[in-house]
């Protein structure tokens, strides 16, 4: 496996941790109290706020994988990354299963469509990997395909950096005990049922086979220009502080935030504007 590569953002220039008078004495024996984890959360925030502007700003591309397993947290961490930013700015790409045309295409073709414009972080909730993961263990593809994927998914990534893109990978660990648990709770929720799908029922009895091919992947596509940052995500809430303060230290930027703005004085309405009555629109009734 390849040796990590460096930070590019001094971690003293990413917000540390604020103290909190309800902080843990110990970050890996006690759960993350919900007060310290929203403080935590929405300085972070402010932060990634900060970042999206440089981005807009220099033009950069920015692609952002999150992999791992099924209830692994990727999609938690995705919405606390996006809920506070520009959709315009940084946007997620979701791709479901390829369409008869799409498999008949180069595989890297139809994730190649969403890379980013200048001016754009685009996050893969899920990505190119699903070749590596479920399409391997679920025997989705060929034994061909998958292994002419390992070796072209490095060539592909380096293009990819050469060609001024930042390219960040995370792999979301998550162990068997904790997603089980999920799992469970997904069931017995209805707002959340449609979260388990089929793929993962089966997914559920081939826990081994999807740790080989974890390990097969990283061995061939931990590379230098583009590693693999393995996230802990058995605690949700660190999963999601520790994978935003990473990220936001792999791209160095400035504060671009604007200055106070003056609201306080509002012209005066010209008196012009007549409006029609109202029995002519239509209304949503006032249930509550």
């Amino acid at each position: 496996m390849s040796k990590k590569a460096d930070n590019k953002k001094d971690s003293k220039d990413v917000p540390q941790p604020v103290a909190a008078e309800d902080a843990p004495t110990s970050l890996h024996k006690k759960k993350l109290p919900k007060k310290f984890y929203e403080q935590e959360l929405v300085q972070l925030q402010i932060e990634l706020v900060k970042l999206q502007e440089w981005i807009k700003l220099k033009g950069l591309r920015v692609v952002v994988l999150f992999e791992g397993r099924d209830a692994a947290g990727k999609g938690g961490v995705i919405k606390r990354i996006t809920e506070r930013l520009n959709p315009r700015v940084v946007r997620v790409v979701a791709l479901g299963v390829p369409t008869e045309r799409e498999k008949t295409q180069w595989y890297f073709q139809r994730y190649a469509a969403h890379l980013p414009a200048a001016g754009e972080m685009v996050l893969f909730d899920r990505s190119w990997y699903n070749r590596a993961g479920v399409e391997r263990v679920m025997g989705f593809c060929t034994e061909d395909e998958y292994w002419e994927f390992l070796r072209s998914a490095p060539s592909f990534e380096q293009m990819l950096v050469r060609s001024g893109i930042t390219l960040i990978k995370y792999w979301f660990s998550v162990s068997q005990e904790e997603q089980e648990r999920r799992f469970q709770a997904r069931a017995a929720d209805p707002t959340k049922r449609w979260k388990l799908s089929p793929m993962d029922l089966k997914a559920r009895a081939l826990w081994e086979e999807y740790s080989k091919a974890k390990d097969e992947m990283f061995s061939y596509t931990d590379i230098k220009q583009s590693p693999w940052w393995v996230v802990n995500s058995d605690d949700k809430r660190r999963a999601r502080l520790n994978t935003i303060h990473h990220l936001l230290s792999m791209i160095p930027y400035e504060d671009l935030t604007p200055g106070p703005i003056d609201l306080s004085t509002r012209p005066e309405p010209r008196r012009r504007y007549v409006r029609p009555p109202m029995e002519y629109q239509n209304f949503v009734p006032e249930v509550y």
